[in-house]
């Protein structure tokens, strides 16, 4: 159930060592544990990088095993892959822990203190909502009961009527 193969020109996300969080894209397999990999719009030279520190992404380039840089540059570009990764869950995931990381301890409280503000502002609105729904809730509870008391008097005075007309035979 694996949909990310290694394969020519796959993207990877580098994940540690010294060029952690860039793209590359795999140019050749050396072994099962290295590959050859290029990233020539992330400023990753070409290098031997083993697969442990690659996390492949879904996005594949189309360009010859082997390839020059400048033909990897090409694929690249023209596919917009650092347009697409930006628009990723992934990358977005990145940036917002990343973000969090260089919060100062003022950004921290004003960030508690908006929180705070927007739960108490949705719990007042569900009170109204509950509030509103039981109001309802009594008023077609009253609604229903007195239509049933309407039908058992109709009903009552149905039998009644139907049983006057037998004594009278």
């Amino acid at each position: 159930v694996f949909k990310r193969f290694v394969e020519i020109g796959r993207v990877a996300f580098i994940s540690f060592g010294p060029h952690a969080g860039k793209l590359v894209a795999i140019v050749d397999v050396i072994d099962q544990n290295r590959a050859l990999v290029d990233g020539p719009c992330s400023g990753v030279r070409r290098q031997a990088m083993p697969f442990k520190c690659m996390q492949l992404t879904d996005f594949v380039l189309k360009f010859p095993h082997s390839a020059r840089q400048k033909c990897v540059r090409l694929a690249w570009e023209k596919e917009n892959i650092n347009e697409k990764w930006a628009a990723t869950r992934w990358a977005k995931k990145i940036e917002a822990r990343e973000k969090k990381a260089k919060m100062t301890d003022f950004d921290r409280y004003k960030v508690m203190k908006a929180k705070k503000m927007r739960n108490r502002i949705i719990k007042h609105e569900m009170k109204k909502l509950q509030k509103m729904s039981s109001k309802k809730g009594k008023k077609s509870e009253k609604a229903q009961k007195s239509e049933k008391a309407q039908k058992s008097e109709k009903a009552q005075k149905s039998e009644k009527a139907q049983k006057a007309p037998k004594a009278q035979k």
